[in-house]
């Protein structure tokens, strides 16, 4: 690999700039934008999950004074288009979605009418006057109900609840199993969760009649795609829209898409002429504004009997929810498409069903492919379990090492510049192994239940147009910036994103100042106003320092190039070679040294501005420099997660007693930045894995729409996290950045499960469905308590996770599928589990 650049303003530990404003309640959110005389709203929700609506009685609520109207789907329908999303994907079906439900509402929180009044109390209250007369129908309360033949179709415009299935091949599966010594079968369980960022969806709608112009505040990440989207469903030109974005309290992916509720206020203010508002209270936050996860795997792996994948199948099942605010396939997608990731497997097929259930929507979380790391070291975990060999020599065996660089995976995407054996060696030595295991022989003796994890990840941080291409996928993957030197020599900068809490300002003003020559404390950041801002695709995928720090280094670059070549007339030079702009100074390089000029960018800006016909041929007036960016296919870092669980036997409760992370992301714009980017994503992937839940019963309710039942992890309940740093540039973009904030998500998820299935080893039991609660847990160990001890693998026995050296296996003997005794968290076997889904 390169050596790494030399840089004068990137990687410097520059504090968070927006902190200040942050910390100091100086802040500009939604509701710190006065707006007198605006209306708000309130929605009318469904206590059903699948009912038919039979009528709506809104005259009490009509007559309430300060009421200003209640709205229907048959309001609606005149003023907005439908939402259709149709890409040319074989066996993915188009969907169709209106503003307000017509005549059927589909999950427990569905839309069915709005209020619109004086102040946000008496719409709320005149909501509850509204009576709806309903027939509840029959619901689908999970995917395994929803792909039961004859089973009540969610949308009733498809022919039934599966509404994308997608088959891919690679290699020669089939020969692969013929030859292994042993076929492995694995599952998992990621449950449904939801992104409760700390502000809830909101908006306020200005609809100017005279200009015939609406103006829409509102936290969005994607404020040009946003103001696409409201433009296209309320049929105007993208001129008449302007988005802006003020501070936004946290999204995680839920505040890309435009949901119904934020087109109907933005419908409302130009039916009405008049602004119009809207807050999402907590419990609209969590019973329907967007989820996430919920996805079921099946993995076959074919492997020697020295551990070695020779070839891998995956099954999975994702539920979808009940409407589609993105290609039903997406995510699903992705999961498939990067689940080898950081290991080499040739041989790879997959088969992607996603379903439609009555349940809220799904969307992009924090981390979309979260599950595959879990998968795939989950995979491996199983095999040194199945065939008694030590977990971390099966990892080494089947991890890309430096000579397999650059790696094709069977997909087709291609990893280069990545480092994961060299991550998961980092890792194993800094959690020391050999003496974890003495620690959990002697724990072990005194009936206490210690487990290590590891889990490496391959993270795909930015997704260029490319990939949107290959994978049909409408969109494009560039970003845009601008670059504009003011006539005293100020810096100002705009780029197509827009934060929700990652701190953008800091670093991308460093990416700016670099670029240029110029401290990164003079720049100035200016993101979310779709007027100011260059059109770009957004915060999502972990893209702001690839596609968003790229850019704005490549155009400041272009910047610093039309600056020197003015300095170079100024110098009677005939070319600005051996110039350089340095912290806002022109230096000269002579006889190898770098010396002043006593030319500031000041002068040279107010040259450019003030004296054109001073300016050398050919140079335009101004220093206003624009410049778009396509970056690679797809961009990937790499990290190897370690951590260290103790198990109470009594509770079930999970400690974390130890946990490092060995993180490769490429050129690190600011080091205090990605540190708490990459706690921060160990933290959500911890809590989510432990205690996090969106909980449905039978009849479609949701049970888990309070703060008191959908938990989520405080700094009490996460352990200290360790970064080991080992990052190397990627040479295929600017500056050499790869980007991070996802797989930390990935690899907390992996590695805890990693953790509590060793503690559990020699108990026969694993589990293979989050989240690990203690209940699970308890429940768990009671069914190990009450069963036989369960066998691993043949009559080899299994690799005891207590000793540093594994039982020798000398089995050549092909095998089928194992259908072993190891019990799941149910109590039944894997492979019953695995059987009672294929016969649905």
């Amino acid at each position: 690999m390169s050596a790494p650049q030399e840089f004068d303003q990137i990687g410097k530990p520059l504090p968070r700039r927006e902190d200040r404003r942050f910390l100091t309640g100086t802040g500009r959110y939604l509701d710190d934008i006065a707006h007198p005389g605006a209306l708000h709203v309130c929605f009318v929700r469904s206590p059903h999950a699948h009912a038919r609506i039979l009528e709506i009685d809104a005259a009490a609520a009509r007559a309430l004074p300060g009421v200003v109207g209640v709205f229907t789907g048959r309001d609606l329908v005149q003023w907005t288009t439908p939402l259709r999303l149709a890409p040319p994907i074989e066996g993915l079906h188009p969907v169709e979605m209106t503003a307000l439900p017509l005549d059927r509402v589909r999950f427990h929180g569905d839309l069915v009418a709005v209020v619109v009044a004086r102040d946000r109390y008496l719409a709320e209250d005149a909501a509850e006057l509204v009576e709806v007369s309903y027939e509840a129908l029959d619901c689908v309360a999970g995917a395994a109900a929803a792909l039961v033949p004859g089973a009540p179709r969610v949308d009733e415009t498809l022919p039934d609840n599966l509404v994308s299935h997608q088959s891919f091949a690679a290699g020669d599966v089939e020969a692969r199993r013929a030859e292994a010594h042993r076929v492995i079968e694995c599952r998992f369980g990621l449950h449904r969760h939801t992104h409760a960022p700390l502000e809830t969806r909101g908006c306020l709608a200005d609809w100017d009649p005279g200009r015939a112009h609406l103006t829409m505040h509102i936290g969005t990440q994607a404020p040009h795609p946003m103001r696409g989207q409201i433009a296209a469903r309320l049929n105007l030109s993208e001129s008449q829209v302007t988005v802006i974005s003020p501070d936004i309290g946290g999204a995680f992916g839920q505040k890309i898409a435009l949901y119904r509720e934020e087109l109907v206020v933005a419908a409302l203010s130009r039916h009405l002429g008049r602004a119009v508002r809207w807050r999402e209270d907590r419990l609209e936050n969590l019973t329907a504004a967007s989820h996430a996860r919920e996805t079921q795997c099946i993995t076959r792996a074919a492997v020697r009997a020295d551990g070695r994948i020779l070839g891998l199948e995956l099954d999975l099942v994702e539920d979808f929810g009940a409407y589609c605010f993105y290609p039903a396939n997406y995510m699903a997608r992705v999961v498939a498409m990067i689940l080898t990731g950081p290991y080499k497997i040739a041989d790879y097929a997959f088969d992607v069903q996603v379903v439609l259930t009555n349940k809220c929507g799904n969307g992009p979380m924090r981390a979309p492919m979260a599950i595959t790391s879990w998968v795939m070291d989950g995979t491996l975990d199983a095999i040194a379990r199945d065939l008694a060999l030590d977990p971390l020599e099966v990892r080494r065996l089947n991890a890309l090492g430096p000579g397999d660089l650059p790696y094709t995976m069977p997909t087709g995407e291609v990893l280069e510049d990545v480092t994961p054996l060299q991550t998961l060696e980092a890792a194993a030595a800094a959690i020391d192994v050999p003496a974890f295991r003495a620690r959990q022989a002697d724990a072990r003796a005194g009936g206490r239940l210690l487990g290590l994890g590891l889990c490496t990840v391959v993270e795909s941080t930015t997704y260029g147009s490319k990939f949107y291409k290959a994978a049909g996928i409408p969109g494009s993957g560039h970003e845009a910036a601008w670059v504009r030197i003011e006539p005293d020599g100020a810096v100002n900068a705009s780029v197509g994103l827009m934060g929700s809490g990652q701190g953008y300002e800091t670093p991308l003003a460093q990416a700016v100042a670099e670029g240029l020559g110029v401290s990164a404390e003079t720049v100035t950041l200016h993101m979310g106003h779709t007027d100011v801002a260059p059109y770009g695709m957004g915060s999502r995928g972990g893209r702001g320092a690839t596609a968003g720090g790229g850019t704005l280094y490549l155009c400041a670059q272009k910047a610093r190039e039309k600056v020197l070549a003015i300095v170079a007339h100024m110098l009677n030079l005939n070319a600005s070679e051996g110039l350089r702009l340095h912290d806002a100074r022109i230096e000269r390089q002579l006889d190898g040294v770098w010396r002043d000029t006593g030319l500031k960018l000041a002068d040279v800006a107010r040259r450019a501005y003030l004296d054109p016909t001073a300016l050398p041929e050919g140079v335009t007036p101004g220093l206003d420099v624009a410049l778009s960016y396509d970056p690679p296919a797809m961009t990937y870092s790499n990290a190897t997660h370690a951590c260290e669980v103790e198990i109470d036997r009594a509770t079930g409760r999970i400690g974390i007693t130890r946990y490092l992370v060995a993180e490769d992301c490429g050129t690190v714009l600011n080091p205090l930045v990605v540190r708490g980017q990459q706690q921060g994503a160990v933290a959500m992937g911890l809590s989510g894995a432990l205690l996090e839940e969106v909980v449905y019963d039978e009849t479609g309710q949701n049970i888990s729409a309070t703060l008191a039942d959908y938990l989520i992890a405080t700094a009490c309940e996460l352990p200290s996290i360790d970064i080991l740093p080992m990052h190397t540039p990627n040479r295929h973009t600017p500056a050499g950045i790869k980007g991070m904030a996802e797989g930390g998500v990935m690899g907390a998820i992996g590695v805890i499960a990693s953790a509590v299935n060793d503690a559990l080893a020699l108990e026969g039991i694993r589990i293979d469905q989050m989240p690990l609660s203690p209940q699970r847990i308890r429940a768990a160990l009671r069914a190990g308590d009450d069963a036989p001890r369960a066998a691993s693998g043949g009559a080899q026995g299994a690799y005891s996770p207590l000793s540093t050296t594994p039982t020798t296996h000398a089995t050549t003997t092909h095998a089928t599928p194992a259908k072993d005794a190891i019990r799941d968290i149910d109590g039944r076997a894997a492979s019953d589990a695995i059987d009672e889904r294929t016969s649905q």
